[in-house]
């Protein structure tokens, strides 16, 4: 049996916060979702009596206690949130400004926190919910040219791992879901790109730019499948604390491992020195 619950969903325009939204009203759920304008709060509503718009600015962070505070006052219990605001930078760490970063870091990090924060005094009352932080395969590989991106989101999953230990004694539940290449808006119109400057970069760069802006559109992921996925973990018992989305994270995380436990075991004697 199917046990209804209400999600709070953070960016429900577009991209993989659409599809879940969709996906999660078509299964029976009733979901909240933060647009960024009245215009787009309309257009969600109207996807069905159980859509509840709300404007909000995940970095807003005034605003965050206040639009949780009424969601539930009005609707009641929030049973899970999903944190997906966010977006992609696309950028060499040298050509980029700091300004770039922290805002990055604003909305794909601590937009996500104050979000995590307004929502635990009322699920740890209750000794109960599910919190899913949408990290990314960038979460756990790095690829040249999205450091920015790729830190943020290593960020998230640490702190998603964290959270979730410290809160596993209050019953409530903690999942980073890493997305690899969807066919989502992420590589297109929603990606931040910062201007080339140094030529040196050229030759390393410039064809994995204009690979990605040629793929986009064409990636292997379904966003409709990543959506039921998510709801899958949302119903299970015991969910896990981390799940990749889509057969080129699994297969690149993989490799990172396999490298990565490579390289600790060609240096362990040094790690080991420094003991005693």
């Amino acid at each position: 049996m199917t046990i209804h619950k209400t999600l709070l969903i953070t960016g429900v325009s577009s991209g993989f916060g659409r599809a879940l939204a969709e996906e999660a009203l078509a299964a029976g759920h009733r979901v909240v979702g933060t647009v960024r304008s009245r215009e787009a709060q309309h257009d969600f509503e109207s996807l069905s009596a159980d859509a509840h718009g709300r404007v909000l600015d995940v970095t807003d962070f005034a605003a965050t206690d206040s639009v949780v505070s009424e969601i539930e006052a009005s609707l009641g219990p929030i049973d899970v949130l999903v944190n997906n605001a966010g977006y992609g930078h696309e950028g060499i760490v040298e050509e980029s400004p700091l300004s770039e970063i922290r805002r990055q870091f604003e909305v794909n990090v601590f937009g996500a926190v104050a979000m995590i924060k307004a929502l635990l005094p009322a699920m740890r009352r209750r000794r109960r919910g599910h919190i899913l932080n949408i990290t990314s395969m960038g979460g756990f590989i790095t690829m040249p040219g999205i450091a920015y991106y790729c830190g943020s989101k290593f960020a998230l999953e640490g702190i998603s791992e964290a959270l979730g230990k410290e809160l596993q004694p209050f019953g409530i539940a903690v999942t980073a879901v890493a997305p690899g290449s969807f066919r989502t808006d992420w590589a297109g119109r929603s990606m931040a790109r910062t201007p080339r400057s140094i030529a040196d970069y050229d030759a390393s760069f410039d064809p994995i730019r204009k690979a990605r802006e040629d793929k986009s559109g064409q990636q292997l992921g379904n966003p409709r499948k990543a959506a039921r996925a998510m709801l899958a973990v949302i119903a299970a018992e015991h969910p896990p604390a981390h799940l990749l989305l889509g057969s080129d994270a699994l297969g690149l995380v993989r490799v990172k491992l396999a490298a990565l436990e490579g390289e600790i075991a060609e240096w362990q004697a040094l790690t080991l020195s420094t003991d005693g």
